[in-house]
């Protein structure tokens, strides 16, 4: 009982957060989870050094993990790794908690430049269609290390040929 109800918990959205730096925040199931059931499932991955933000405040490192339903889209899972992380996994939870898809969040407004922004950056790109990182140009299967991903921020760079 608390306030006056009988309480609920869906064991599904229990987040949790390790406070180490960088943090590391979670909800949902695990690939490794996923894949020992069997279940298809879409990724969706953002790399924090191209979130402006992130780039303004000189910490453009860490990424967020979106795992979908590959029939549904329905959100399985969220992963983050980036100071701060403990503070952005609550869209998640929420969207979890409603059982969102990948592309309600997506479809969803968002400031900028925000952190926030990043998750729906992920979620887009479950689908392959991010805003700030242009995956879409890349060979099919691309899944680039997201630590290494500073020379793509803003998307692909077009450098004049030496003479």
């Amino acid at each position: 009982m608390l306030a006056g109800r009988d309480g609920h918990v869906d064991y599904g959205v229990i987040l949790a957060v390790v406070y180490t730096w960088p943090e590391l925040a979670s909800v949902g199931r695990t690939e490794k989870e996923l894949k020992a059931s069997k279940v298809e499932y879409r990724i969706g991955e953002f790399p924090l050094s191209a979130n402006a933000m992130a780039k303004s405040r000189l910490e453009p490192d860490g990424f967020l993990k979106v795992l979908a339903d590959g029939r549904t889209d329905d959100i399985l899972g969220v992963h983050i790794l980036r100071p701060d992380a403990g503070s952005l996994i609550h869209e998640a939870v929420v969207a979890m908690a409603f059982r969102a898809s990948a592309e309600d969040i997506g479809g969803t407004s968002h400031a900028h430049p925000t952190l926030p922004e990043a998750l729906r950056e992920a979620c887009l790109a479950v689908d392959k269609r991010t805003i700030s990182l242009s995956t879409h140009l890349e060979p099919e299967g691309f899944r680039p290390d997201p630590w290494s991903l500073r020379p793509y921020v803003g998307g692909p760079q077009i450098m004049p040929k030496a003479r």
